[in-house]
């Protein structure tokens, strides 16, 4: 890993002064605090392998001085590819508005950007790093312009940060599936082993086909057993009938459910609540989740009402500094901020909650304030926090100080 972080410790070795969460703090008003205690984290081969009462005289040690233990962070939507981090500053053009503009002028520039592309790929993964972020789902332009070279250079930078990042890959075509011939090429890449889901984007607004693109996007899932990430812009009756097209192709077929995704999904910010329900009970029962970049221009996406009726929803950065978008910060800790501000979720319980939004699902307390993590035998993957907990994390926006990687400790400069 480059800066900002030291050399790793590998191996064995044994934490001191590890501040862990251990419950809530009650009165008759509800929850009002975290407790926390500090210990000792033992780590082996990768793996969490004892958690025992802190012995601040434990010489053989590394001092945690007293900072907050959370799981590591994962951005689960970010286009690493094709990134303009590390070039001069340039804000988007306001002549390129809609997907299919920016589709044409993507079509310019890639050949150009490719020439660059893994040292700002390596780049951004820093960024992210620096903020605590060990694991991204990562889109992978295929289309006619690039083929596989946004992948193959991609791939050259996840390989440079194996050490201390792990990613998972998403074929996406960019420029549709038919709009431009990459349908073929699509097929091709949905049969590599490092690819894990297919994704897809507007299949109305771009190839004017709903059922054929999707059709066509099941399939190559179902055929190489991978997952689906739809990006969907989309709006009005287009919009829904795609998002309940997906989630019945995923009722039909059990092994996309829990593998499927709608990224965006921006018609759910433009429906009434009644429709907005309906819809959340079939992607819940059809195990197809959302993903979003919170917030996205003037819309407010219904999160809130998608997590009441069960669907699963993952957050990331999508766009850290691209012509697509530059508002994406590259810090998970300040997307959960920013959801909090925009849905209220001010109490400490609201707080600590929100907190899965940026380590994918994990939290360190239940529901009811029992401990749930970390645990025995869980890998070794997480950051070290100048916080006192969870909620404070999220509302500062606190600080990381070290991470760890399948058990690989990075600390801060």
């Amino acid at each position: 890993m480059t800066t900002p972080y030291t050399a790793p410790l590998k191996g064995n070795y044994t934490l001191k002064n590890v501040l862990l969460e251990t419950g809530y703090v009650s009165d008759e008003r509800g929850i009002k605090a975290t407790k926390t205690e500090l210990f000792c984290i033992e780590v082996n081969a990768g793996k969490i392998t004892k958690i025992f009462p802190n012995d601040p005289k434990l010489a053989t040690a590394v001092d945690a001085k007293g900072y907050l233990m959370l799981p590591a962070f994962s951005d689960m939507h970010v286009h690493l590819d094709k990134t303009l981090y590390g070039l001069p500053w340039q804000a988007q053009s306001p002549k390129k508005r809609t997907v299919l503009e920016m589709i044409a002028y993507e079509q310019e520039i890639i050949p150009e950007l490719l020439q660059t592309s893994t040292t700002r790929a390596e780049q951004l993964i820093d960024l992210l790093q620096s903020y605590g972020t060990t694991f991204a789902r990562t889109h992978f332009n295929v289309d006619t312009t690039s083929g596989f070279r946004s992948l193959e250079n991609l791939q050259k930078a996840l390989d440079s940060r194996k050490e201390s990042f792990n990613a998972e890959l998403v074929a996406f075509p960019q420029h549709g599936f038919f709009y431009t011939d990459s349908a073929p090429l699509m097929k091709d890449v949905a049969q590599m082993d490092h690819v894990a889901y297919i994704g897809g984007v507007d299949p109305y607004g771009i190839d004017k086909n709903i059922e054929k693109v999707l059709d066509y996007t099941v399939k190559l899932a179902l055929d190489n057993n991978k997952g689906i990430d739809i990006h969907l812009h989309d709006g009005g009756k287009e919009g829904i009938h795609t998002i309940e097209y997906l989630a019945e192709q995923a009722l039909q077929n059990p092994k996309l459910q829990g593998r499927t995704f709608v990224s965006h999904a921006f018609v759910l910010a433009q429906l009434p609540l009644a429709e907005v329900e309906r819809i959340a009970e079939k992607l819940a029962t059809a195990k197809v989740g959302i993903v979003s970049s919170i917030p996205f221009g003037d819309l407010v996406m219904p999160i809130p009402t998608l997590l009441k009726h069960g669907v699963e929803v993952l957050v990331g950065n999508d766009n850290v500094q691209d012509y697509w978008s530059t508002f994406g910060p590259g810090n998970m800790l300040a997307k959960a901020n920013l959801m909090a501000e925009i849905y209220g979720w001010r109490s400490e319980f609201d707080l600590s909650r929100t907190l899965r939004f940026a380590t994918h699902n994990t939290l360190p307390l239940d529901d009811k304030g029992n401990m749930q993590w970390p645990k025995t035998n869980d890998s070794a993957e997480f950051v070290l926090i100048d916080a006192s907990c969870s909620a404070e994390a999220v509302s500062r926006v606190s600080p990381t100080m070290a991470l760890a990687h399948t058990g690989a400790l990075y600390w801060k400069k």
